[in-house]
């Protein structure tokens, strides 16, 4: 083997590994693209926190744009967001619907007692699999339904004001909603 040839390959491989870093570099660590968007919302069926003998499905969200928000007593960003869950219901009039993921339905009675109810109803997760079809990663997660039940947008993390009005309004005006 030629002497140059060699050292072309460990050259090359970290010229390769070097490129790779670089793009990353310029990457939204916080972005994880859903496999949803653009297709029909996951089906579910589960009972509703506030009458456990009601059902909420899917079929519920239909006609209107509507934000289906993952949350649970235990998530520190889910109290976070909470003030601008209650704000995008009050000044914009979206519809919210809960995922109440593996929480206990009794604590997460009261936090809506305590801290308010944004949400139009809230479908119990306890052993989280609804929240797997759904592919959520973890709490808090706010999926943007179209009228007709399409995932147009997945938010990861608390939701502010400015995120609703910079990433979510801008798609349903899109849409002409």
């Amino acid at each position: 083997m030629p002497k140059g040839l060699k050292f072309a390959f460990p050259i090359l491989a970290f010229a390769a590994l070097l490129g790779f870093f670089f793009i990353g570099l310029f990457r939204d660590p916080s972005y994880i693209p859903s496999p949803f968007i653009n297709q029909p919302a996951p089906g579910f069926d589960l009972p509703r926190l506030q009458a456990n003998d009601q059902r909420l499905t899917l079929i519920d969200m239909r006609g209107n744009y509507s934000l289906v928000n993952v949350w649970a007593t235990w998530c520190a960003g889910c109290r976070q967001e909470h003030e601008a869950l209650l704000s995008i219901v009050a000044d914009y009039n979206m519809p919210i619907y809960g995922l109440n993921w593996k929480d206990e339905p009794a604590k997460a009675k009261q936090w809506l007692r305590e801290l308010g109810n944004p949400y139009v109803a809230n479908g119990v997760d306890v052993i989280g699999t609804t929240a797997i079809d759904w592919g959520v990663y973890g709490a808090p997660e706010t999926f943007l339904l179209s009228p007709d039940g399409v995932v147009l947008h997945k938010h990861i993390g608390p939701l502010t004001l400015d995120i609703w009005r910079t990433d979510f309004m801008p798609l349903m005006q899109e849409q002409g909603g």
